[in-house]
């Protein structure tokens, strides 16, 4: 039988008193992540930071994961083979959870070129808090957008281990929805996932709204 880390360690997880669905209620949304998902240049960052501040605008709490960002920290000792790419997600999943529990709608922008990493991903989260969103482009067209150059060097093999030429992408079976972003302008594609969002209930009512932070406000005095 194998034991956990945390078992092994003498850990144990610590529920404080303020619980997930109190944060909601404080927020007036329900905290979840968007995972974005695709080639590098399709438009996932782009996409989801337009997302974000359509959220922003409503009074959401929001915060955006970009690929580089974290790389520059907390993966910064991972390379891209296919076991260092599998831990970057597992720790940027980890992390994520964690601002799920606090309420937060956390948009991540990731290539995660794996099915089975993807749905590690999914399964940390319950029902209604992980929406995928796969972000389709075909690789000619996301070398025409790279401003990076790095399109060049990995045909080049410059680079080597790059999703989409010298490594591979598994596009999602079944992801909640799908934005051809070859030929779908990003504000429309924006506007699609928040639309996304309301429908899959993160979103709160206005009166629902005004009620939840009414309950926080008085539980506070």
């Amino acid at each position: 039988m194998k034991i956990s880390t945390a078992k092994k360690n003498n850990l144990t997880w610590f529920n404080g008193h303020v619980s997930r669905r109190d944060r909601e209620k404080l927020h007036a949304h329900k905290g979840a992540v968007i995972w974005f998902t695709g080639l590098s240049a399709s438009g996932k960052s782009t996409i989801a930071h337009l997302v974000e501040k359509k959220l922003h605008r409503q009074g959401c709490s929001t915060y955006v994961f970009d690929g580089d960002n974290v790389r520059h920290g907390l993966c910064s000792n991972l390379t891209f083979s296919p076991e260092d790419r599998a831990e970057n997600i597992r720790r940027i999943g980890e992390m994520v959870k964690l601002f799920v529990d606090a309420g937060i709608i956390a948009l991540t922008a990731f290539i995660s070129p794996y099915r089975k990493d993807r749905q590690k991903l999914r399964s940390l989260f319950s029902d209604g808090q992980f929406l995928e969103i796969y972000v389709e482009c075909p690789s000619d067209v996301c070398a025409t957008r790279d401003k990076k150059g790095i399109y060049a060097k990995a045909k080049a093999g410059v680079i080597k281990e790059f999703t989409g030429i010298s490594a591979p992408y598994e596009p999602p079976e079944n992801p909640d929805l799908v934005i051809p972003s070859y030929k779908l302008d990003a504000r429309e594609a924006a506007e699609r996932i928040v639309n996304l969002i309301k429908h899959r209930g993160i979103l709160y009512s206005p009166h629902l709204d005004n009620m939840m932070r009414a309950d926080v406000s008085a539980r506070a005095r």
